[in-house]
């Protein structure tokens, strides 16, 4: 079979696992990648504008639930990784593979076109025209930031925390009163550094709809090293027993003056942090719920009091995003979009997608896992069912990973990674695979 020729969008984890697997099958692929590094949103300082990362950002997950499976990470790494070995880690990976001799850099992709007769006519930021048979889309949903929409208009200065750097980028914030609206883990790190002593800052905490905070560490040791769901198990049942077992963990914010979450604990993203409700018992940080209003520098909560601020930081997520699309072809309304196992968009056979799920613990074996499914279907060796059959999988999906989840744009793509890597390895790569020999035999 004559293997496709294959567009990647972007060189940061997703499209460098996508890029590594479909070199190993032998597809012949250029990677687009709009900046001067691999790495996407672990790239600090990225010039494309692309990354989330701070100078003082560990990663949440620990190196033990992180590593690809084909390329362990270093031994001597901490527990969790500052971000810059999170970045040398990608570097390693891109130099052992030998990647980097199909990215090209800085000639990301400007517009996408789908044929008529299929494939694909890329615009690259060149200005060159060019086609592929197949292409990949990775370019991540952590660039956009999205912004809680208040009644009222703020005199103050404000900022998206995906633009925080440190206390003295792209603000000065010092001597400051300070508002952090967001209650994820960028929120929780972004809180405990401006609220230091040392900054001489007032800093206030607001929550919509508050969050289980989890430790980062239990016994001595990476809390993650503790959780596995189990794929042969009901999820609702292993979710009612986390329930049960968070007490153990002290996660209920309303222990450190949070206001009490709308949800049950893992019906939301939870928050991890070691540090923030020590901040919290401190009296370093003023906690708060939601926002009502905002009338110059004074911000109206719905609690019913107000407080003056100079600064508010909101970390209140991304949009899922594809510029290259017309809107009208493909979009992501409200952070919905239809992806048969996150990869295929039904009725469209040489589109796939990789690294769009907020995977739970984490995105590098889950972007590995898709990465096998993605380079088997390019030769043949995986072929999907029919596309009334992915619409219905689709709909099964949806109920079993985020049926039980507060409806927000953040919980629109979340997803087990166990579960769903013992889905495809044990059920829908060979089912695929005989899929795509019968159809050939045929």
């Amino acid at each position: 079979m004559a293997r496709p020729t294959t567009a990647v969008i972007g060189a940061g984890i997703s499209g460098l696992t996508a890029s590594k697997m479909l070199g190993d099958y032998g597809v012949p692929y250029t990677t687009f990648e709009s900046s001067d590094r691999v790495g996407g949103n672990w790239a600090f300082g990225n010039p494309n504008g692309h990354s989330s990362a701070y100078q003082s950002l560990h990663i949440d997950t620990s190196k033990h639930q992180l590593s690809f499976r084909d390329f362990p990470m270093p031994d001597d790494y901490p527990d969790f990784p500052h971000h810059t070995q999170i970045k040398a880690y990608l570097d390693a990976y891109a130099d052992a593979f030998g990647l980097r001799e199909r990215i090209e850099f800085q000639n990301g992709v400007a517009k996408a076109t789908r044929l008529d007769g299929g494939g694909w006519e890329i615009l690259d930021q060149a200005g060159d025209v060019r086609r592929f048979d197949l292409l990949v889309v990775a370019n991540g949903h952590h660039w956009d930031p999205r912004f809680a929409d208040f009644p009222g208009m703020f005199t103050g200065e404000t900022i998206h925390s995906h633009h925080y750097i440190d206390p003295w980028t792209p603000l000065h914030l010092m001597d400051k009163r300070i508002l952090v609206v967001g209650l994820g883990n960028s929120a929780a790190d972004i809180t405990v550094e401006l609220s230091q002593r040392a900054f001489r800052n007032q800093v206030t905490l607001s929550t919509r709809s508050s969050a289980w905070i989890v430790p980062k560490l239990v016994a001595g040791k990476a809390a993650d090293m503790n959780y596995r769901t189990i794929p042969q198990l009901p999820l609702s049942w292993q979710r009612k027993a986390a329930q049960w077992g968070q007490r153990f963990t002290y996660s209920d914010p309303t222990l450190y003056g949070l206001p009490k979450p709308n949800h049950k604990f893992f019906e939301a993203h939870p928050t991890q942090s070691g540090e923030l409700p020590l901040r919290l018992k401190s009296g370093d940080v003023t906690p708060k719920g939601n926002v009502a209003r905002l009338a110059g520098e004074t911000v109206h909560f719905e609690d019913g009091t107000s407080a003056d601020f100079d600064v508010i930081i909101y970390a209140t997520g991304y949009n899922l995003t594809f510029p290259f699309f017309d809107p009208e072809f493909l979009s992501a309304p409200d952070n919905r979009i239809d992806l048969y196992r996150r990869i295929f968009k039904p009725g469209i056979d040489d589109l796939l997608f990789a690294g769009f799920a907020q995977a739970t613990p984490t995105l590098f074996p889950f972007v590995e896992c898709q990465a096998r499914l993605i380079a088997a279907y390019a030769v043949g060796e995986y072929a999907p069912p029919s596309v009334a059959e992915m619409h219905a999988a689709i709909k099964a999906d949806d109920e079993l990973y985020m049926g039980h989840m507060l409806d927000r744009p953040r919980h629109t793509h979340q997803l087990d990674y166990f579960v769903y890597e013992h889905q495809m390895r044990t059920k829908e790569l060979p089912q695929g695979r005989r899929r795509a020999h019968a159809r050939r035999a045929s």
